[in-house]
């Protein structure tokens, strides 16, 4: 049994490839890391439009799991693909420093 959740965005069944997978390790359902899902979840459906795939491993229940992406702080949004892997720290509010961080193009171009 895993103890992540996945999410994955309208239409993102269709195969696509530049889909974005990412990956949110929290601490259980505390404050920083419930506003750090739900601000994960807007910056999809706004910019990613459902080519996007969320998986949310709670470190309570994995610890062991921080180890492969060395997470040191949570919460911590890590993209796994595309290519090259990316990380940010923090609740994911900043909407504008995570487009850049995580190398996200908005749609409007």
């Amino acid at each position: 049994m895993r103890s992540t959740e996945e999410i994955t965005g309208p239409g993102s069944e269709k195969s696509k490839p530049d889909i974005y997978v990412l990956r949110l390790y929290v601490a259980g359902q505390t404050p920083k890391s419930m506003t750090a899902f739900a601000n994960l979840k807007k910056l999809c459906v706004e910019h990613l439009a459902g080519k996007y795939k969320i998986e949310v491993i709670d470190l309570l229940k994995n610890p062991q799991l921080a180890r492969g992406d060395q997470i040191l702080a949570i919460p911590t949004l890590v993209r796994k693909l595309p290519p090259p892997l990316k990380k940010i720290i923090g609740d994911l509010s900043n909407t504008e420093r995570v487009l850049v961080g995580l190398d996200i193009r908005p749609l409007k171009d």
